[in-house]
């Protein structure tokens, strides 16, 4: 019996780029397209695809439901920065099919592909996994539940976590590189940190920090209908789609282009060692270990930050002139993080009058001075929450931080009767602002100071014990 490839991105390697293309046609079998030539790396290649597709959907919108980001535009999302999540937002559904394509790949690369082709080496198999355990990573990060198979049962994100521990393990029996594993390991590290496991955590963000500058990237292809999508809305659409809450200004655009738009996309960060620094030092904050917490943090600005890339940029064009918003400051002006907070200088540039300096992997204007003056457990996990959000802006992680899942979608409903009710509510805590207040801010121009409306920092620590956040303490 013949069975057809349907629906199933193949992409093939071409000059180094991403070349997609859909097996609907009806004369290409299973049968055929496994004896072509090397097909665990034509596999591999689409996987590729898929993880830099997967990303942009993460990317775009859990930037925009959380308080880094707000759409200054109509071009996307036009509730998620209330927030408002609905189990029929098409853009819930599309994350989740994003997610659940990834997963598929991986699956059927490694129960069939992998089997056809004999020249499959142990790293192609090892990739194959970590792939297929970071779409499960996503999966409890970022949703309530999901199916771990088409149409089956929905998973809890600790049963998520357990599938990826799972994987990572294979792939890390399979992989020789020895960066490649560390990465791996990170994130391992990460899993555990989602499950609140701090003993395990800690020894597998340690055991990463062998490569104090550990550094893993996606691509993105311009030419292949796979571009970034986040640098299109911060960067390179002619209109500011998307905008930052000012006090995170300086840290914009992270993804831009100088040259032509197609053939200058840049790389997304998603595993990187700051990562482990800053799991150890939650971790030693958590247990009451406040000294060691505060050389965890100095270490991660001297070893780490201190030494990734700044480049200098020309923004000139950047404007923030999507329309929602008319006030924002377009010169170097004070900040202050809430109405509370003292006046804070450097944290909005001035694009008009010389090049900026952007961090193109990670940065924070936390200093040394500010570790040391954290003499309080609060203070030091405000330091660290502040810092993850810095350090990881326009990578799509600050949404878990805040405690916040897209529910299962309602296509998933549709078609899928192990969806229960429970599964299609979004969780968005009790302490979340709700009318866009996350996103919110006040400009004096007479006084020359923006004010933000809420310190979404502060909030998280004055809420340390809600179970949706702080894994080391619930």
């Amino acid at each position: 019996m013949k069975t057809y490839i349907k629906n199933i991105i193949i992409a093939t390697a071409l000059s180094g780029s991403f070349l997609s293309c859909k097996k609907d046609n009806p004369n290409i079998t299973d049968e055929v397209y496994l004896t072509t030539t090397n097909v665990s790396t034509t596999w591999l290649t689409g996987m590729r695809r898929q993880m830099a597709l997967t990303l942009n959907q993460v990317i775009v919108n859990t930037e925009l439901v959380s308080d880094n980001y707000y759409n200054n535009r109509t071009l996307s999302n036009k509730v998620f920065d209330i927030p408002q999540i609905d189990n029929f937002d098409l853009d819930v559904n599309n994350i989740q099919s994003a997610i659940q394509r990834l997963r598929e790949l991986s699956e059927y690369g490694l129960t069939t592909v992998v089997n056809a082709d004999k020249t499959t080496t142990a790293v192609q198999k090892a990739e194959m996994y970590f792939i297929n355990a970071f779409s499960h990573v996503l999966s409890g990060e970022l949703f309530t539940g999901l199916p771990g198979s088409a149409k089956g049962a929905v998973l809890s994100p600790a049963e998520h976590y357990a599938l990826a521990i799972t994987a990572l393990d294979q792939a890390l029996a399979l992989q020789t590189d020895a960066n490649e594993k560390l990465a791996y390991t990170l994130l391992k590290a990460r899993v555990y940190y989602d499950l609140g496991d701090a003993v395990q955590a800690k020894t597998f963000a340690t055991a990463a920090m062998a490569n104090p500058l550990l550094l893993k990237q996606q691509s993105f292809d311009g030419q292949n209908s796979a571009a970034n999508d986040f640098q299109t809305y911060l960067f390179s659409s002619t209109t500011n789609e998307f905008a930052p809450l000012p006090r995170l200004d300086f840290l914009d655009p992270k993804y831009y282009n100088t040259g032509t738009i197609a053939l200058d996309q840049k790389p997304v960060s998603y595993i990187k060692s700051e990562e482990a620094y800053l799991i150890i030092a939650e971790a030693q904050a958590s247990g009451n270990e406040l000294t060691a917490a505060q050389t965890t943090l100095k270490n991660l600005l001297a070893d780490v930050i201190a030494k990734r890339p700044v480049v200098s940029l020309s923004d000139v064009k950047e404007t923030r002139n999507g329309g929602n918003r008319t006030d924002y400051p377009l010169t170097a002006v004070k900040v202050r993080f809430d109405e509370n907070d003292v006046e804070r200088s450097g944290y909005v540039l001035n694009r008009k009058i010389a090049n900026i300096n952007i961090s193109t992997v990670s940065g924070t204007m936390v200093t040394a001075d500010d570790i040391n003056s954290a003499t309080t457990q609060d203070a030091v996990l405000y330091l660290v929450y502040r810092m993850r959000q810095e350090i990881f802006i326009s990578e799509g992680r600050r949404m878990t931080d805040l405690g916040i899942r897209f529910p299962v979608s309602q296509t998933e409903q549709l078609n899928n009767k192990n969806v229960k009710p429970a599964d299609l509510i979004a969780q968005i805590p009790s302490f979340i602002p709700k009318n866009r207040e996350m996103d919110d801010f006040t400009n004096n121009i007479t006084s020359g100071v923006v004010t933000m409306k809420h310190d979404m920092n502060k909030v998280l620590v004055a809420n340390k014990k809600a179970k949706e956040i702080f894994p080391f303490i619930n």
